[in-house]
């Protein structure tokens, strides 16, 4: 990002992140108390060959994503119905900019968050058996991951006609690892949604972070991911374009 106003906007955006202490605590502790509750009250019950712990920290990581792309899409909403974008457009910042200074925050809080799931699940027996470029495999697709949603979520703030509007679309990406095999395995799952579990965004990010921390195949999985998260993210830049100009024209 080397556009000086991106940058600004990145800063400002990140300050009031760390201002709202209510939602910034929210979004980074939910997940662990999360992978908490399924790993010590579920996960006796759940069978996935190995232990449970295991097998959730993918999946628990991408729910820090769809958490904090629902804070980018509130404080995307505010900024549009407190009249800061007339403002800043009056002083020559450009829509790239402003979405840009969001879609960075919402980068760093996911960083934050995923920091403390993984400090977390080292402490209670999370034991992954990647090499160097497996990790770095593992963080490349997770950040194309949390780009794209933070892009997606930056368009449903511009949809959304107000912040609690803005919230409740969200609940879409944060429900999506739930029917995925984040979780448990699809093939545990009732015949009738097994398809869509196996088709959709998430199933194939978790699979290929799942194999590379663990040391395990992961077959077409990796290239099904990116396909998937560069289809997204051309998407949402393109549609934060058009309703960027047809919101604030």
């Amino acid at each position: 990002m080397s556009d000086p106003a991106a940058l600004t906007m990145a800063a400002r955006c990140t300050r009031l992140s760390a201002r709202n202490i209510d939602a910034l605590v929210t979004s980074l502790m939910l997940p662990v108390m999360l992978m908490l509750m399924f790993v010590y009250l579920f996960g006796g019950a759940i069978e996935t060959g190995g232990a449970y712990v295991t097998y959730v920290v993918p999946g628990v990581i991408l729910l820090c994503a769809g958490f904090g792309s629902a804070t980018t899409a509130v404080t995307v909403s505010q900024d549009l119905a407190g009249g800061i974008v007339d403002r800043f457009r009056s002083m020559d910042v450009g829509g790239p900019s402003i979405l840009a200074g969001h879609v960075a925050a919402s980068a760093l809080r996911n960083a934050a968050s995923t920091a403390i799931v993984f400090g977390v699940a080292f402490l209670i027996g999370f034991r992954p058996h990647a090499g160097a470029l497996d990790w770095l495999a593992a963080i490349g697709v997770l950040a194309a991951f949390v780009l794209a949603v933070s892009w997606l979520a930056a368009a449903i703030g511009l949809i959304a006609k107000s912040p609690e509007a803005a919230n409740g679309f969200t609940f879409l990406i944060m429900f999506l690892p739930y029917a995925s095999s984040a979780f448990v395995p699809v093939d545990t799952m009732p015949t009738w949604i097994q398809g869509f579990a196996q088709h959709q965004p998430i199933t194939p990010v978790i699979e290929t972070l799942r194999g590379l921390l663990l040391g395990t195949p992961v077959g077409s999985s990796p290239w099904t991911a990116l396909a998937w998260c560069g289809s997204i993210l051309a998407v949402s830049v393109a549609a934060s374009g058009v309703l960027f100009r047809r919101r604030t024209g």
